[in-house]
């Protein structure tokens, strides 16, 4: 999602130091109250070991049993003391953990709805689910494998280590032998981790893309019987992800044989010497099994900490993806603090602009026409010649390569793009509405109408009385995507919605292209009574739509070839003329 990585997430220490930086200081203080609590964790469990030298020597000697039993008792102690202590660091482990990923969430869905539109073309929208799901959680999984790696695992390991070393230096070096012939071995292991690990992450987007796309596309899945073929493709992506997941367990899980050998032979060889000394060079046998009790006891941090780079190496990989979206500027919300947008009468103007979507593709090539307030605008053509993209461009959804676009001759890349669009609503072919009620709907025109508002804007757009005749009227949930309405229903609540918003502009894309002749009569009266006062601009195959518009402009290859009423296109010999013909014969009059 981003071209060049920035340079503190081109590694992994530069995430990790990343990460420390913009989560482990907001949360320091909970962070250290948990490292606490493991190093009390860590010094319990290294004290315990330390204890069985005086226990057995206690025991061969024959000595006091009251000594023993507060021996006995400490032991207990320490061991409860840990069990509380670990318990509470996980605790808040746990609940700083789920806070973060709370955070990372709300901050990436933040700077989501700050991109521009060319960046949601470019990007599959289950890519940001992948992300917005499954990577988060990886910040809080690395910060708390690094606190609990150190706090708890490499401290208990150190305290053990002391025992060994007071009690058998030699044995003690000889043990620690093995350390880095493991590391060694394990290191190996990083690369694979992760390159599957970013399988997994692109494997699970792929899912959630098929999945999406069956749903929201059920009807032509199953008009073209593709059931099947959406079969294939989705075990086609779970099977990858499943092979991904299994060389990252496989990887993982080589940890463990590699750790299982070396500490074997360490162990075995520390108990063949110990066992020699004790009974032939005369070693007090306290000193041994606490020995052996430390070097018992550090297999599993030990173990934790060879795998303990695996484990943060998978973490990396999901936030490098977090951070591929977090360093990509924000381009819309860095124009907030332009001047807001001062509107008069609403006049729209096109100088020269030229836009294209790639570099070999001109869409619009330095067209200019003016939309005058209080009168409708209509733009005809054939498909792909610009008209939809002026829409698009006049929202400023893109920026124009060249060229100026001005409201009441104000630039509309030079003022605030809240004030720029709260002057302007829109109404498409595809309408969406979100998955909520009715009256959620239409109120989303303008936040914080009140019920009666919202009902005479479905008045207006003529979609109160089907409103109505549902069983919980406005309370109706339409659906996802509105899929519990007819096209007809939806684009008569997307009307009432505009109307609602009381915008001086209004855009209108091939409103009523996708409708039947009763559901378009209908929606065309709803469409009149939203142009009244205002300018409207509207995109139109259908020259019966636009029939009565102020000025038509014919746009053809980016740019206007015709401009002028019905009346005098029809009259003159053109692209207009020709488009009338072919929809309505060449014996109707004009």
């Amino acid at each position: 999602m981003t071209s060049e990585p920035s340079p503190d997430t081109a590694t992994s220490f530069g995430i990790l130091r990343r990460l420390v930086r913009e989560h482990g200081q907001e949360h320091a203080s909970a962070y250290i109250g948990a490292a606490v609590l493991l190093m009390l964790a860590a010094g319990a469990t290294a004290w315990s070991a330390y204890l069985l030298k005086p226990v057995v020597n206690g025991m061969v000697a024959g000595t006091d049993f009251k000594q023993l039993r507060a021996l006995a008792w400490l032991v207990a102690g320490l061991f409860t003391a840990r069990g509380i202590v670990t318990f509470l660091s996980v605790l808040i482990l746990a609940r700083t953990g789920n806070r973060i990923v709370a955070n990372v969430q709300r901050r990436l869905f933040d700077h989501l709805a700050g991109q521009d539109m060319q960046f949601f073309h470019e990007n599959r929208s289950s890519d940001f689910m992948t992300r917005l799901s499954f990577a988060a959680a990886s910040v809080r999984a690395t910060l708390q494998s690094l606190i609990m790696g150190f706090s708890r695992d490499f401290l208990t390991l150190v305290g053990l280590v002391v025992v060994m070393f007071l009690h058998d230096p030699l044995l003690a070096g000889m043990s620690l032998l093995a350390l880095p012939v493991g590391g060694f071995v394990l290191s190996q292991l990083i690369g694979r981790i992760r390159k599957s690990a970013r399988r997994t992450y692109d494997g699970t987007g792929s899912i959630m893309q098929i999945l999406q796309e069956t749903v929201l596309g059920s009807r032509i899945v199953k008009s073209f019987n593709l059931e099947d073929h959406m079969r294939r493709r989705m075990h086609v992506a779970v099977r990858e992800v499943e092979k991904a997941s299994n060389r990252v367990a496989a990887s993982v899980a080589m940890s463990g044989p590699v750790s299982d050998a070396l500490a074997g032979i360490a162990i075995g060889a520390v108990i063949f010497y110990g066992s020699w000394r004790i009974s032939i060079g005369g070693a007090d046998p306290g000193s041994f099994f606490s020995f052996i009790a430390a070097l018992l006891l550090a297999y599993d941090p030990a173990k934790r900490l060879a795998r303990l780079k695996l484990d943060i190496q998978n973490g990396v990989t999901g936030a490098q993806l977090i951070y591929g979206i977090l360093d990509r500027p924000a381009l819309e919300d860095s124009r907030d603090a332009l001047p807001g947008l001062q509107l008069e009468g609403g006049k729209v103007s096109f100088e020269k602009v030229t836009f294209r979507y790639r570099p070999d593709e001109k869409v619009l090539d330095a067209i200019s026409f003016v939309a005058e307030p209080n009168q409708t605008t209509a733009l005809v053509g054939p498909s792909g010649g610009g008209k939809s993209t002026i829409i698009s461009l006049l929202q400023r959804f893109y920026v124009p390569e060249s060229g100026l676009i001005t409201l009441d001759r104000q630039d509309i890349n030079a003022v605030n793009l809240r004030s720029l669009r709260q002057q302007i609503a829109f109404v498409s072919q595809d309408v969406f509405l979100f998955d909520g009620t009715i009256r959620e709907n239409i109120g989303f025109g303008r936040e914080g109408a009140s019920d009666d508002d919202i009902i005479e804007a479905a008045r207006k757009a003529y979609a109160h009385d089907f409103i109505c005749r549902f069983s919980q009227g406005y309370d109706t949930n339409v659906g996802e995507s509105g899929a519990q309405l007819s096209g007809g229903q939806k684009q008569r609540i997307a009307i009432a919605r505009a109307i609602l918003k009381n915008a001086p502009i209004i855009l209108l894309d091939e409103p009523t292209a996708a409708l039947d002749s009763e559901s378009e009569r209908i929606v065309q009266q709803a469409l009149d009574a939203l142009r009244q006062g205002r300018t409207t601009i509207v995109v139109a195959h259908r020259l019966q739509t636009i029939i009565k518009a102020d000025r038509i402009y014919v746009i053809d290859h980016g740019g206007v070839v015709q401009s002028g009423n019905h009346t005098e296109l029809v009259a003159q010999e053109g692209t207009y003329q020709t488009y009338f013909s072919g929809q309505f014969g060449q014996n109707n009059p004009a």
